[in-house]
C-alpha cells in the first residue's frame, strides 16, 4: 500500500529545521511520492534543489501562484519559459486565481492563470490549480481553454457538487486534503455522491493540517489521516483509498516519465 501526496509546500522556511526528517516520516507512512507546487521564481530554484536531493521522491512544477501576481508578473512568467528548455517539471503550477486575499491584480491573475494554461497545452503537462473564492471563475477560464489536451486538478477543493460535477467533466481530478476532516465541512457528502474515480489526496503543508493536528503545521505523513476519512464516509477499507488515488495520481502526473531525471539537475 502506497499513498501520493500531489501538494506539498516542502520548500518553504517552515521546513528549514527538519525537512529530512518530515520526508523520512512520509516514507515511513507509505506516502512515496510528494509533488512540490511552485508559488514564484524564486521558490522555483529551492523545490528543483529538493528533486535533486530527494530523486523520485520528489517531484517539481513550475507556474506562478495567483498571490504572487504583482506589477512584474509578465516578467517572471518570461524567466520562467527560458527555463523549459532547460528543466523538465511534472506538472504547471500552481496556479489559477484569488479572490480572497486581494482582487487589485485580477486581472493581471486571470491573464497569469490564461498563459499557464497554454503552456500545459503546449509541454503536454498537467496543471495544478489555486481556486480560493474563485472556483466558478477558474472553471469558466479551463472551460476557454479547453480543447481536450488539457488535464490537471483543482486543488484543494472545497466547492459544492455542481462545480465538482463541472470540473470532473472538464476532465480534471479534486484535491482532496485536511480540510476534509474538518465537522463543518461540506466534502463528505460530495465525496459520497462522486466516489472515488476523480480524487487525489493532497497536504497542501505547512497549511491545512488535518484533524487532530489542526492548527499544528501539517505534513506530508498526513496523508493516511486523509485517506482514513474518505475511507469512513465511502465505507471502502484504506488499502482501497490508497490504490486508486495512487492509480489517479500516477494517471495524471506520469511520474515514470520523470523519477530517474533529477539526478542531473
Amino acid at each position: 500500500m502506497e499513498f501520493i501526496d500531489t501538494h506539498a509546500h516542502l520548500y518553504l522556511k517552515e521546513f528549514t529545521e527538519d525537512r529530512t526528517q518530515i520526508i523520512q516520516r512520509a516514507l515511513e507512512s507509505k506516502v512515496t511520492k510528494i509533488v512540490l507546487p511552485n508559488i514564484d521564481f524564486i521558490s522555483y530554484q529551492d523545490q528543483l534543489n529538493l528533486a535533486k536531493e530527494f530523486p523520485g521522491i520528489c517531484y517539481p512544477t513550475i507556474g506562478l501562484h495567483p498571490c504572487d501576481v504583482k506589477e512584474n508578473y509578465w516578467t517572471i512568467l518570461d524567466s520562467m519559459e527560458l527555463e523549459f528548455s532547460n528543466t523538465q517539471f511534472i506538472a504547471i503550477g500552481e496556479t489559477g486565481t484569488d479572490a480572497y486575499w486581494d482582487l487589485s491584480f485580477w486581472e493581471n491573475q486571470t491573464k497569469s492563470f490564461s498563459r499557464q494554461l497554454e503552456w500545459a497545452k503546449t509541454l503536454q503537462l498537467p496543471i495544478i490549480i489555486h481556486s480560493r473564492e474563485s472556483i466558478p471563475q477558474n472553471i469558466e477560464l479551463v472551460s476557454k481553454h479547453q480543447d481536450g489536451s488539457l488535464r490537471g486538478v483543482f486543488h484543494c477543493f472545497t466547492g459544492d457538487l455542481t462545480q465538482a460535477k463541472q470540473i470532473i467533466n472538464l476532465g480534471f481530478l479534486l484535491g482532496i486534503g485536511g480540510v476534509v476532516t474538518y465537522k463543518n465541512s461540506d466534502l463528505k457528502n460530495i465525496i459520497d455522491e462522486i466516489g472515488l474515480e476523480h480524487l487525489v489526496l493532497e497536504t497542501d503543508s505547512p497549511f491545512l493540517t488535518p484533524v487532530p493536528f489542526r492548527g499544528k503545521r501539517n505534513e506530508s505523513s498526513y496523508i493516511p489521516i486523509i485517506a482514513e476519512k474518505i475511507s469512513e464516509i465511502l465505507d471502502l477499507s484504506l488499502e482501497t483509498i490508497a490504490i486508486k488515488t495512487t492509480e489517479n495520481a500516477e494517471g495524471l502526473f506520469h511520474f515514470e516519465n520523470y523519477a530517474t531525471n533529477y539526478e542531473n539537475l
